[in-house]
């Protein structure tokens, strides 16, 4: 049997994931640093453990033996996708994440040569982040392959989980970012706002530095690429007023405070609010000529879809024999893949 290794096991996302696999029979080793937690939630699944952290190379290294493919569920990515990937490059065995930050998909990115010559599937961005977003930009461009320009935006129900509340306020000391003629560029926080349109009603949405600055360049080749997410007015305003607080972030014990602030509130939805709220994504393609696309995504909660597209594309990855190297979501499991998945639908 394939050996599948679910690293950040006890988390809120990854204990998700390991749930619904453990459901499907596939039985992966689950793996982290929380010794506790892990063995509780190996007793209720019946699966086994491997406690590690990714301080050691060695350590790691003898934590991957006898996996064929690692999915990384520890947040923030910065943090863990360095040393796991480095682990299974050195014990050719496929790494996916559900990554959304930037840094991390170029990291990984940039280990495509030493990944081919290995063997090895690396794909982070396998969730939420940046499955659905990702899809629709690959599908807007073969709508329109000479598009120039891409839009892309999002609105999240359902509130957010520890890690990703953590992950958020690390990532504002960078403040945002989009893609001008093929470069990744800094921009303030909220650099642009605009309004979206939903069932008749339009949204307030502000520019944030989602994955999908770097990866919907990697899968289209379109140059010139901003990401929005749907939030009220008020929370634009707030945005914008970090703006001048943005230099204090750097100091890690601000830093730290605010993100045990944001832990603290962010418990994550519980199983009938995820089932009770979903997303819904734009997509905007425009060429030179001023040709415009647009296409829009239903999906249902963003751990929901997280959860079935992971636990796809690593199925897809354990039985499909492709060439070693880094890849997109829709790079490696087609544009197509995203509608596949349970209560996903483009929009009318």
């Amino acid at each position: 049997m394939s050996r599948i290794l679910i690293y950040g096991a006890n988390g809120y996302t990854g204990a998700l994931i390991a749930e619904e696999a453990a459901r499907r029979g596939l039985k992966p080793i689950l793996g982290g640093r929380n010794r506790d937690a892990l063995e509780e939630l190996s007793r209720q699944l019946k699966l086994t453990r491997r406690v590690f952290e990714l301080r050691d190379g060695t350590e790691i290294l003898r934590n991957l033996e006898g996996v064929n493919v690692v999915l990384n569920c520890a947040g923030p990515f910065a943090a863990t996708a360095a040393p796991l990937l480095e682990g299974c490059i050195a014990q050719k065995v496929h790494y996916l994440d559900i990554t959304g930050e930037i840094d991390v998909f170029e990291q990984c990115h940039h280990e495509h040569s030493r990944a081919r010559h290995a063997g090895i599937v690396v794909a982070p961005g396998v969730g939420f982040d940046v499955v659905p977003t990702d899809s629709l930009a690959a599908m807007l461009k073969r709508k329109l392959p000479d598009a120039n320009e891409l839009v892309l935006a999002f609105e999240a129900g359902g509130g957010p989980s520890p890690g990703t509340a953590r992950t958020s306020v690390a990532g504002l000391a960078r403040g945002g970012r989009v893609r001008r003629n093929g470069e990744l560029v800094e921009v303030p926080l909220a650099w642009k706002v605009r309004e979206f349109e939903r069932d008749g009603k339009r949204r307030s949405a502000m520019t944030i530095p989602w994955g999908d600055v770097y990866t919907a360049f990697v899968s289209t080749e379109i140059p010139n690429i901003e990401t929005y997410m749907a939030v009220s007015p008020n929370t634009i305003a707030r945005t914008r007023w970090l703006r001048y607080a943005q230099p204090f972030l750097r100091f890690d014990a601000v830093r730290r405070f605010l993100e045990a602030r944001a832990v603290e509130r962010a418990r994550g939805p519980d199983a009938e609010r995820r089932a009770a709220t979903g997303c819904y994504i734009w997509g905007e393609a425009r060429n030179l000529a001023g040709r415009e696309e647009k296409l829009a995504l239903m999906t249902p909660n963003g751990y929901t879809l997280t959860v079935n597209a992971a636990l796809g594309i690593l199925d897809h990855v354990l039985h499909t024999s492709m060439e070693g190297g880094f890849y997109t979501p829709s790079q490696l499991v087609g544009a197509d893949f995203v509608l596949t998945l349970p209560g996903v639908a483009l929009a009318a």
